[in-house]
């Protein structure tokens, strides 16, 4: 496993702290014709092979390294505006990720253990926590479709989908923290929405936004605290 955490360690170095911006702007421009793509890779071998230094593991590391150059050359040339940019990062993190796992577990001759997941406790883990994501955004939508919420919040800027996304990770969050047994993480959570989000209750439409906000962050959070506690009932 060491062995999986330096080639890990060797992706981070190499492609966060050791690839000047300067790089980014070349490589983006010229695609194939860059030498500082060329010289990117050419950083990714040396730093596997100096945090490895088993000059045997040659094959591990060309095979991620000529990984890495393809992954690469596909996300220059299919990456176009700003926002097939912020794309096209993370699945070219994710690529790189899966290719270095792929490529430890197939030369380091190691299994897969999908033990766990396929365990009844694993699979009651991963129900629990899919249940807390778009399942439960939808059902509080339908249960808010009573009220005309556009109405109320058509003056409050917001970002798009910002109050799903919250939801959702507040909700994986205190179900993670009631599993580890951190009631008091669940508190503070709770304490710092309420500072962020609970506002002036002098005008009315701030009164009735307020209740809003308090009756989705109470209805969120008792969800994911039930769907805790029926997980630690039954596994």
């Amino acid at each position: 496993m060491i062995i999986l955490v330096k080639l890990f360690l060797a992706h981070i170095l190499g492609d966060f702290f050791l690839q000047p911006k300067s790089w980014v702007t070349e490589k983006e421009a010229k695609k194939l014709k860059s030498g500082k793509l060329y010289l990117h890779i050419v950083v990714h071998f040396a730093l596997m092979f100096l945090l490895l230094w088993d000059f045997s593991k040659w094959p591990l590391i060309l095979t991620i390294g000529i990984s890495h150059f393809i992954i690469d050359s596909l996300k220059l040339y299919f990456q176009k505006s700003d926002t097939s940019k912020r794309y096209w990062f993370f699945i070219d993190q994710i690529l790189h990720a899966i290719a270095i796992v792929v490529a430890y577990y197939t030369f380091e001759r190691q299994t897969f253990d999908f033990g766990f997941l396929l365990s009844e406790n694993g699979l009651l883990l991963i129900t629990c926590m899919l249940f807390l994501t778009l399942p439960t955004s939808l059902i509080m939508k339908t249960i808010f479709s009573k009220w005309d919420i556009e109405t109320l919040t058509q003056d409050n800027q917001s970002l798009e989908d910002a109050g799903k996304y919250i939801g959702i990770l507040e909700r994986l969050l205190v179900f993670v923290f009631i599993i580890t047994g951190h009631w008091e993480a669940v508190g503070f959570l709770i304490t710092a929405k309420s500072v962020f989000r609970f506002g002036d209750l002098k005008e009315s439409k701030h009164r009735k936004l307020t209740e809003y906000i308090l009756i989705g962050t109470l209805i969120s959070f008792g969800i994911a605290i039930v769907f805790g506690l029926l997980y630690l009932a039954i596994a």
